[in-house]
């Protein structure tokens, strides 16, 4: 039986790694196929402490990775599939694999919900994105979209407005479902415009983007635009398929903890943005994987 096994590998799951090798807690983590979480789709990341001239978003990863590796950390590229509750720890599938553990840290993150268009992939962190707080500061000056009609949308149309020279908010209704103070913030700023009844049909460059085709939701008439950039705001899907009916999830499926990390469940702790409906940063999620780790090797402490 592992001590602990870390299940994926973004900033709080390396994170978490680090401590907990360090803790001699001899971690596993098991990355996934695609490791290192929504940062590998960024370019720079400049608001990261410790990096006054910024760094690439996979570079940030794979110095997190070695580190870990450094420490003792086990690393596997491989996907868990299923969670399971035993009378004395947890089981864990992968593949045809088994691997149980008295201590689970769940940092398999949250998705960003895309458009679902053709070629999309091409356009992530090229002229599309899905963080106003990461990738807004390379539009100074610039005109960008904004796609959504929540309080998120709201929030991050005025935030990009202390760069952008212009900020519209494509919504695919004729009005915004966001709280009313949120609404009446954006309808107050001068910078913030609207396209109503609209949503995005086509995405047009080499890339870098360079033209967008939106269409009118009412008449269908087709219409093409050409922001210096976009970005989504239509909510983020968190990865907690193989948790449910056994760790309490809320009602948008990420995974319910308190303050000290803990889940339902004893000696499993969740960490990032799979547990994170408010911030979603990359140093708040290296945070939580510092807790989680934390209060995993006081648990080892108490059980061993």
């Amino acid at each position: 039986m592992e001590k602990v096994i870390i299940i994926g590998a973004g900033v709080s799951g390396w994170t978490a790694a680090i401590y907990a090798a360090r803790a001699n807690l001899e971690p596993i983590i098991f990355t996934g196929l695609e490791e290192g979480g929504q940062l590998m789709l960024t370019t720079e990341v400049e608001n990261f402490p410790g990096f006054p001239e910024g760094i690439m978003g996979p570079a940030l990863m794979q110095n997190l990775k070695k580190q870990a590796e450094k420490f003792g950390t086990r690393v596997f590229q491989k996907s868990v599939t299923e969670f399971k509750k035993l009378k004395n720890g947890y089981e864990v599938t992968v593949g045809k694999e088994k691997y149980t553990s008295k201590i689970i840290i769940v940092s398999t993150g949250a998705s960003a919900r895309w458009l679902g268009l053709p070629g999309e992939k091409e356009f992530q962190g090229r002229g599309l994105h899905t963080c106003a707080t990461c990738d807004g500061f390379f539009y100074k000056d610039k005109e960008i979209m904004v796609v959504g009609g929540g309080d998120s949308a709201c929030e991050e149309a005025n935030f990009l407005t202390k760069f952008a020279k212009k900020v519209t908010i494509v919504h695919r209704r004729d009005k915004l479902r966001a709280s009313k103070i949120m609404r009446e913030r954006v309808e107050k700023n001068p910078k913030v415009d609207f396209l109503w009844n609209s949503e995005i049909v086509e995405l047009l460059g080499e890339p870098p983007l360079k033209k967008v085709k939106i269409k009118d939701t009412q008449t269908g008439e087709i219409k093409e635009y050409s922001p210096d950039g976009i970005f989504l705001a239509i909510g983020h899907i968190p990865n907690t398929k193989i948790f449910e009916g056994v760790l309490d999830l809320d009602e948008h499926g990420f995974v319910k903890t308190d303050r000290r990390l803990k889940t339902n469940l004893s000696g499993v702790y969740a960490a990032g943005d799979v547990q994170d409906t408010v911030y979603k940063q990359a140093i708040t999620a290296a945070g939580t994987g510092c807790a989680a780790a934390l209060e995993a090797e006081k648990y080892w402490e108490e059980i061993k």
